[in-house]
């Protein structure tokens, strides 16, 4: 039978598609192609906002009817969060939260038996322990994502996540350590450490985000370690400096902010101020050379003054980030910022993003040309158009080269020769195939 996975959402997400059609295709299931119809399709779904259950409802109608005779499934976040509105999915002949997706190939097998719905939600508890999932490898992908932490304990007014994934909860050193020799030994060269609330990792097992990241690095044939997204007041100056011993970890950190106002922050329940944030962002450029910091902003957040927006757009300036996720606050039912007075209006929030926006493409414009004349160590990934490859560098810094041979799963050096504003035009300086510069 041919399966169809759907991803919506985050890199934690991504892996753990990965991990479910891998699983499928050791047990007989092969991969459809895009443009062919599936016996199965999987949808793994997002819910971060209410937009994002809109999305996971369209979406699905939509696989259903490009594949009739298909096998529906419907798993993760939406599911986990709210089981009822999943359920309302008539289209859904299978749902899966976020705890039991082993739970996959058997439910579909009884499905395929019994042609009965089958509603497979467990809820989380305290003392769960984590989801044992492997891969070994990322489909179409150069750098491999690795799922190392699920659940967050954190509670920001704004997020239905902690219910959609439980609490904190890590994988055993010892088996990341299999998962990134097996990756190793398939091929790739950088892995992405990825988890709902990363910089949590190993707390239950008297660990810390720096022993994932020291066995990763450890591994041979794996070059480069990526961080996914941090939360920033888990970085102290001791863990920074114990980070910045590991040569292979990238200097790119995306410490998630939300808002620079000190006032919105509280009314999010985040816990660090905007000065927290820019000492943290000091220590980690004082201790990586070439460092980029990128991030998320909110923008719109219940009770967000002109003077508090203001704030947070001057905040972002002074950082100068690499890159930034602008995004206006969506209200999520089962919030306590859901019942928060003074909501801003949606004409308010679409005008604060565009204000955001541009205040942080230009900050990214001006990170781009701090890079043009360096020499860096590019992993390209795939063609843009012929003979031009696209790549990104140890900060991830996005770069287009020529080539005249296939540059797709290299790390090849490059020199930075211009800023073309949402990348960077560079020339590889270590081979002797007919290279040139990209237009």
């Amino acid at each position: 039978m041919k399966v169809k996975m759907i991803t919506l959402g985050c890199k934690v997400n991504q892996y753990e598609s990965e991990a479910m059609l891998s699983s499928l295709l050791k047990n007989g299931f092969t991969a459809a192609a895009d443009d062919e119809q599936a016996d199965v399709v999987v949808l793994n779904s997002c819910t971060v906002t209410a937009e994002s259950d809109r999305k996971v409802r369209q979406i699905f109608r939509r696989a259903k009817k490009d594949n009739p005779d298909a096998v529906m499934v419907l798993s993760g976040c939406m599911a986990q969060a709210f089981p009822e509105d999943a359920q309302r999915l008539e289209e859904a002949d299978i749902i899966l939260g976020t705890s039991n997706r082993a739970r996959l190939l058997p439910d579909l097998l009884t499905f395929l038996s019994t042609r009965q719905r089958i509603v497979d939600i467990e809820p989380h508890t305290n003392g769960e322990t984590f989801e044992r999932l492997q891969v070994e490898n990322f489909s179409g992908r150069t750098r491999a994502f690795v799922k190392i932490e699920d659940g967050c304990n954190r509670f920001c007014s704004y997020c239905i996540i902690p219910y959609a994934r439980g609490r904190v909860r890590s994988k055993p050193l010892e088996d990341l350590k299999a998962e990134l020799h097996a990756l190793a030994d398939n091929g790739f060269r950088e892995v992405v450490l990825t988890g709902i609330n990363l910089s949590a990792y190993g707390q239950e097992f008297g660990l810390h985000l720096c022993d994932a990241i020291e066995a990763a690095c450890a591994v041979p044939g794996i070059a480069r370690v990526r961080l996914g997204s941090l939360e920033p007041e888990q970085l102290s100056e001791p863990v920074i400096r114990r980070m910045a011993k590991q040569e292979k970890l990238c200097p790119q950190f995306h410490l998630s902010l939300q808002s620079g106002c000190d006032a919105t922050l509280r009314r999010m329940n985040r816990h660090y101020t905007a000065d927290e944030y820019r000492t943290i962002v000091r220590n980690l450029r004082a201790a990586f050379d070439n460092a980029a910091i990128t991030t998320d902003i909110m923008v719109g957040f219940a009770g967000e003054t002109e003077e508090e927006f203001a704030a947070s757009l001057a905040f972002a300036r002074e950082i100068a980030f690499a890159k930034v996720h602008v995004f206006a606050y969506s209200r999520r039912p089962g919030t306590r910022a859901y019942d928060m007075g003074d909501q801003v209006t949606n004409a308010v929030k679409e005008s604060r993003s565009h204000a955001m926006i541009r205040a942080t493409t230009e900050t990214q414009r001006t990170f781009f040309d701090t890079q043009v004349g360096r020499t860096e160590q590019v992993l390209f990934e795939r063609a843009v158009q012929p003979g031009v490859y696209e790549g990104y560098s140890m900060n991830y810094t996005p770069v287009l080269a020529a080539s005249g041979t296939s540059l797709a799963g290299q790390i090849r050096t490059v020199r930075i020769e211009s800023n073309a504003g949402t990348h960077c035009i560079g020339r590889i300086t270590d081979g002797n195939e007919a290279d040139a510069d990209a237009d």
